[in-house]
C-alpha cells in the first residue's frame, strides 16, 4: 500500500490484515518501488495523489517493470476521471475515498481472484508450449531454483535479456522459458541463427526486403522482425554478428523500427530481443569487435547459466528427463539406470554440459533398445577425458566404487524444495500446497517426516 496519509494506512491496513492480508505500507512512490525492487506482491494499492512522484506516474513505472502487476488506485471524491486514465494505462480498478469497507474487500478479492488467473494461464501457456516443443529447465539444484525465481522476475518486463553461458548449457531453452512466462507467450517466438548467415544474406533475413531490391530480389520478403511483431527475436551466438548489421541492430533496438532493403518508409515492430552468447561481449568490446553502444543495448538484464559441472546434484534428474524422453521418442520402455553408470555420470566433468549428457543417454537408449543402462552403454573414452577426477577431486574409479545415497539426495532437494516454498507464501502451508501441486495433507505429512524447518 502506497498512501502519503498514515491516518489511512491504518485503517486499510487494519482492514486488510483482519481480513487474513499481509500488507506492507509506505508513504511515498519513491519507498513503493524500492519494496517492489526487493519483494514481490500479489497487489498495490496505490493513491493517485502523492508528494513527488505521482500515482499516475508510479503506475507506468511499475507497469514498464512487470506488466502483470495488480494495481488498485485509491482516488478522493471527485478524482474519478483521473482513476479512469489509470485503468487505461493498466490499472485493474479504483477506490474512491471514504471508503466503505465492503467495498474494498470485495475489490481487493477480485483484483487477487485476476491475478490468480493470469498465473494459472501463464503455467498453462508454458505446459502447452513445453508439450509441443518438448524442452523445460529440469533441476533442483540451488543454482537451478535461483533461476528460476529470476526468470519469474525478468520475464514478464519488455526489457532486452542477454543470456550468457558455456555451449550447450541451455541458452535458448532458458530464452524459451523467458517468452513463455511473458504476456508475448501467445505470440512468435523466432531464432536467428546470427553466425552461420552472411551479413549481406543476414540483413535481408532480419529487416526483408521489396521486390527488385538487389540482383535476384524478385519478390518482396518479410524479414524476421516483421515475422517477430508482438513476439522475441532471440539472436543465437550475437558475438558472431557482423559489425554492419551491429550497428543497424542497434537503431532497432532504440527506435523500434527499422527500413526494408529498397524501402523508403520505416516499418514498426514490438519485438523484444533476447541474445545469447558463449563468450564475454565485453571483452570483444574491449578489443574492438563489438561496438560497445550495442553491448549496453543488449546487457539491461544478463542471465548467467551455470554449467552442469557446478551443479552435478542435478545429474540424475537430467537423467531420468532424457531417458523417459528418447524412450518415448524410440517407442521403448524407459530403461533403467544403473548404479555404476549413475556414479561415472556423477564424476564426470561434462565440458559440453548438459547438450553432450542429452546426447550421451540418447545414444544409450538406442543402443540399450529397452533394457538396463550399465557402462558398457556409455563411452568410456569420453567419461575419462580431462583430468580423471570428480567434482570434489575424488578419483572417478572411487565414485565408481562408493554408493550414492539415493534416498537421502532426494529427501534433500524435496526439503529445500519445501522450505523454499513456504518462504515465498509466508508459511501458508495450503498456499504451498498449491503451488507444489499436492493435497495440503500430503505437505504437511512430507514436513513432518522431512523435518521441514518452518518460518516462526
Amino acid at each position: 500500500m502506497v498512501d502519503d496519509e498514515e491516518t489511512v494506512r491504518e485503517i486499510l491496513g487494519h482492514l486488510l490484515g483482519e481480513a487474513g492480508y499481509r500488507v506492507a505500507a509506505v508513504g511515498s512512490a519513491e519507498e513503493g518501488l524500492a519494496a517492489l525492487q526487493r519483494d514481490s506482491f500479489d497487489l498495490l494499492v496505490l493513491d493517485l495523489m502523492l508528494p513527488g512522484m505521482d500515482g499516475l506516474e508510479m503506475l507506468r513505472a511499475v507497469k514498464a517493470r512487470d506488466a502483470e502487476q495488480m494495481v488498485l488506485m485509491v482516488t478522493a471524491f471527485g478524482s474519478v476521471e483521473t482513476a479512469v486514465q489509470a485503468m487505461k494505462e493498466g490499472a485493474f480498478d479504483y477506490l474512491s475515498k471514504p471508503f466503505r469497507h465492503d467495498e474494498v474487500l470485495v475489490t481487493v478479492r477480485n483484483a487477487l481472484n485476476q491475478r490468480e488467473l493470469l498465473r494459472e494461464n501463464r503455467v498453462l501457456r508454458r505446459a502447452l508450449s513445453r508439450s509441443v516443443r518438448g524442452g523445460e529447465l529440469v533441476g533442483q539444484s540451488r543454482p537451478i531454483l535461483d533461476l528460476q525465481r529470476f526468470l519469474d522476475r525478468v520475464a514478464p518486463s519488455r526489457s532486452t535479456v542477454l543470456i550468457q553461458g558455456e555451449s550447450g548449457t541451455g541458452k535458448e531453452l532458458v530464452a524459451h522459458a523467458i517468452h513463455d512466462r511473458s504476456h508475448r507467450a501467445g505470440r512468435p517466438f523466432v531464432v536467428v541463427n546470427s553466425g552461420s548467415v552472411p551479413a549481406d544474406l543476414l540483413e535481408s533475413n532480419l529487416f526483408g526486403h521489396l521486390k527488385g531490391a538487389f540482383t535476384g530480389a524478385v519478390a518482396s520478403k518479410k524479414g524476421l522482425f516483421d515475422v517477430a511483431d508482438g513476439g522475441s527475436l532471440f539472436f543465437d551466438e550475437i558475438s558472431s554478428i557482423h559489425p554492419e548489421v551491429q550497428s543497424k541492430l542497434l537503431r532497432v533496438i532504440q527506435e523500434r523500427e527499422f527500413l526494408p532493403l529498397g524501402a523508403v518508409e520505416s516499418v514498426r515492430v514490438d519485438v523484444r530481443i533476447i541474445a545469447a552468447t558463449n563468450i564475454d561481449l565485453k571483452d570483444l568490446v574491449g578489443r574492438g569487435q563489438f561496438r560497445e553502444d550495442l553491448y549496453y543495448r543488449l546487457n539491461v538484464i544478463t542471465v548467467n547459466l551455470p554449467p552442469l559441472r557446478d551443479r552435478r546434484e542435478d545429474v540424475p534428474l537430467l537423467a531420468e528427463h532424457f531417458l523417459r524422453r528418447f524412450a518415448r521418442e524410440n517407442r521403448q520402455p524407459v530403461p533403467d539406470l544403473l548404479p555404476e553408470a549413475l556414479d561415472a555420470l556423477m564424476a564426470y566433468s561434462w565440458p559440453g554440459n548438459v547438450r553432450e549428457l542429452e546426447n550421451m543417454l540418447e545414444r544409450a537408449v538406442v543402443l540399450g533398445n529397452g533394457g538396463p543402462i550399465g557402462l558398457d552403454l556409455l563411452p568410456g573414452e569420453q567419461l575419462a577425458e580431462g583430468e580423471g577426477e570428480g567434482g570434489d577431486g575424488v578419483p572417478i574409479a572411487t565414485l565408481q566404487e562408493a554408493q550414492l545415497d539415493y534416498a537421502e539426495t532426494v529427501a534433500r532437494f524435496e526439503r529445500e524444495l519445501i522450505e523454499d516454498t513456504l518462504r515465498r507464501v509466508h508459511g501458508v502451508q495450503r498456499r504451498a500446497a498449491r503451488i507444489l501441486g499436492i493435497k495440503p495433507t500430503t505437505l504437511n505429512e512430507k514436513i513432518r517426516r522431512l523435518g521441514v524447518r518452518l518460518l516462526r
